[in-house]
């Protein structure tokens, strides 16, 4: 059975054309693409404003959402934010971590969001003990995906030492599964499945011994599967690799295998033209997570070499201090004006490939973010009647949705062929902005896990 949607205006690719209709299959896929349909076809769903391709969030962390606004009391740094991240985390269990990623991934969904690379390293119980399935949370995370009808890249995390040299701290023992090999063990069980798919990631050069590096890269390699890092986010680890090991954190990267095609660095903030010149050289992608790079103080990273470079982009919202990818492709060029003061490193249509086409590819969906037959078939409508977006003419549709639309004007959303939102609201969640509040009030009220 074939299900056809009209699109009032459509984004594909390099313009906006009005009137197209598109079939999908039973199986979630485009069959056709029908430019030209003054009309709704008869039977078909009105998708009326401007239609985008699905988004896809490169970089989440799921449990970060309920650190939003909590975390803006007081001043500091990366580093004393972090450990009110860390007070969050060790409260949580596989059923709070479910409850809570279930109603993150309703809100990505209402923000026009299909697919989520989830950097995934809370793996065991506070202390180290393993649960009696040893992916609980990993399965969790899944589940909750699925329940919330987007797709989501598990990107099962090595993080092994606090440090270089350094053994986890308390908080850590539950990140961490003793060596790489372990790591890989426990990773080898989780399955992939319709809408889901199973990557890897080395956290950071400080949290993954040098030595054991190259088993996480071969792991990936093996599976021709995603490997995610987060690289040079911070001085402080640069120069710490550079104390420990003589190199920056991309060459050291680089000398044990981790860069290539299939790898993507999240923030790659502090580089030398070095480091540049390796990850474009090795097609290594750049996830920019621009909302959560202000919020932590961290910096703007070099994207515009990066992508001269050779290097991908992709965006992500990592800590959810908003989740709108409007919002990151928007940063990501106004971030750019403000420190080189010239306008117009990137076009609209550039930002919303990086936001969708990109980012899917990133998380192995090489078949998403497109609108055209054999693609997943992704929609997101966009409405353009709403006080940001009503004025400019349908034609400037990409430039509307990039630097004046937020994710409240997304009110029609598709994923692999299944509606996820209409008019505005999860068909399945139901009142998301309730579940959050649940979700989080629960995670708040009960004791670290363990004690």
């Amino acid at each position: 059975m074939t299900t056809t949607y009209w699109l009032e205006h459509a984004w594909l690719g390099t313009h906006v054309e009005p009137g197209v209709a598109v079939d999908v299959s039973d199986e979630g896929r485009f069959t056709a693409v029908r430019t030209g349909v003054g009309a709704p076809p008869p039977g078909a769903t009105a998708l009326r404003g401007l239609t985008l391709p699905g988004l896809a969030n490169a970089h989440s962390h799921a449990f970060h959402r309920a650190l939003r606004s909590t975390v803006q009391v007081g001043s500091g740094t990366f580093w004393t934010w972090r450990e009110v991240m860390y007070s969050v985390a060790d409260r949580l269990t596989p059923d709070t971590y479910h409850a809570l990623a279930r109603a993150v991934y309703a809100e990505m969904a209402l923000a026009g969001i299909t697919a989520v690379g989830e950097f995934h390293y809370l793996h065991h119980a506070p202390g180290g003990t393993p649960y009696a399935d040893p992916n609980a949370m990993g399965e969790a995370l899944i589940a909750a995906a699925e329940e919330a009808g987007i797709r989501i890249t598990l990107l099962d995390t090595a993080y092994l030492s606090s440090g270089f040299g350094k053994e986890p701290d308390h908080h850590q023992r539950r990140f961490s599964d003793g060596t790489a090999e372990a790591w890989a063990e426990r990773a080898s069980l989780l399955k992939e499945r319709p809408g889901v798919r199973i990557g890897a990631a080395v956290h950071s050069v400080r949290a993954v011994p040098a030595a054991q590096l190259s088993t996480v890269a071969e792991w990936a390699s093996a599976r021709r599967a995603p490997l995610h890092v987060h690289l040079s986010e911070q001085t402080a680890e640069n120069d710490a690799c550079q104390a420990a090991h003589g190199c920056t954190p991309t060459q050291l990267l680089s000398d044990n295998g981790v860069l290539g095609a299939r790898t993507t660095g999240v923030h790659n903030t502090h580089l030398t033209d070095a480091d540049i010149a390796l990850l474009g050289g090795s097609g290594t992608g750049t996830c920019m997570c621009p909302t959560t790079e202000r919020d932590l103080a961290d910096g703007i990273g070099p994207a515009v070499a990066l992508q001269k470079a050779g290097s991908p982009l992709s965006l992500g919202s990592d800590s959810h201090a908003v989740i709108d990818l409007f919002e990151e492709a928007r940063a990501m060029e106004l971030n750019e004006r403000l420190r080189t003061r010239t306008r117009g490193h990137w076009t609209a249509a550039a930002l919303l490939r990086a936001a969708s086409a990109e980012g899917h590819a990133s998380l192995g969906w090489d078949d998403a973010g497109t609108i055209e037959p054999g693609a997943l078939a992704d929609l997101v409508t966009v409405t353009l009647d709403s006080v940001r977006t009503a004025g400019p003419e349908p034609r400037f549709g990409a430039e509307t949705a990039v630097f004046a639309a937020t994710a409240a004007d997304v009110s029609d959303v598709v994923a692999g062929g299944r509606v996820v939102v209409r008019d505005g609201e999860h068909v399945r969640v139901g009142n998301v902005a309730d579940a959050l509040t649940e979700a989080i009030a629960a995670l708040h009220a009960s004791s670290p896990a363990g004690d």
